[in-house]
């Protein structure tokens, strides 16, 4: 009873930074507070994100790790400049609608592919057992999967597109279980081998 009454902020003070609850067939509407914080709070990261991939792909010593550092960087800056256009549109240009509404779209679907993305390092840079070898392939079908369901059902079952952000968030860490914890070997020294 006390934690409800705590997390309702349209009983403070605090009532003027968050609007009411909307039904679960309508789409949030920020106030202008959240709106200048979402703004501020993606486009802070554009910049680092940028020299954080550049540097991960300068660092890169073979091709694996070349080709991963391209796959996260570019999830990383996609997600932040896909939400930042998308959140300055609907606060600046709430009155284009359609534009809006498809980058809502986008915005949410970008989030799939940035979960796949984040998980290229790890899973092409790590020996994996032969049932987790396939989860390099199998996160960007999920990743496809999300965005044709948020193409076809944006905004209709909220909760079903939070559960499939949960479940493409964790089932692909599920690859820890058959992992050697060793490096994938170097491409030269795989191309020595015969394993290349």
């Amino acid at each position: 009873m006390f934690a409800p009454r705590l997390l309702d902020f349209q009983k403070t003070k605090y009532a003027r930074f968050m609007n009411h609850r909307v039904p679960a067939h309508k789409r949030y509407q920020p106030t202008e507070y959240e709106h200048a914080a979402n703004c501020a709070t993606h486009a802070l990261w554009i910049i680092p994100s940028i020299l954080g991939s550049s540097n991960l792909y300068f660092l890169s010593d073979d091709d694996w790790e070349t080709i991963s550092a391209w796959i996260y960087g570019l999830g990383l800056c996609g997600l932040f400049v896909v939400s930042t256009v998308f959140h300055t549109i609907s606060w600046k240009k709430s009155h284009l609608r359609m534009v809006e509404h498809s980058l809502h779209m986008v915005d949410r679907m970008v989030i799939y592919f940035f979960i796949a993305a984040s998980y290229a390092p790890w899973l092409n840079l790590r020996e994996l057992g032969p049932w987790a070898s396939h989860m390099r392939w199998l996160v960007w079908i999920m990743a496809s999967v999300g965005t044709v369901y948020v193409f076809f059902f944006h905004e209709r079952y909220k909760l079903v597109e939070l559960l499939c952000y949960i479940v493409m968030g964790f089932f692909p860490a599920l690859v820890i279980l058959s992992m050697t914890g060793k490096l994938r070997p170097r491409a030269s020294v795989a191309c020595l081998q015969g394993r290349w």
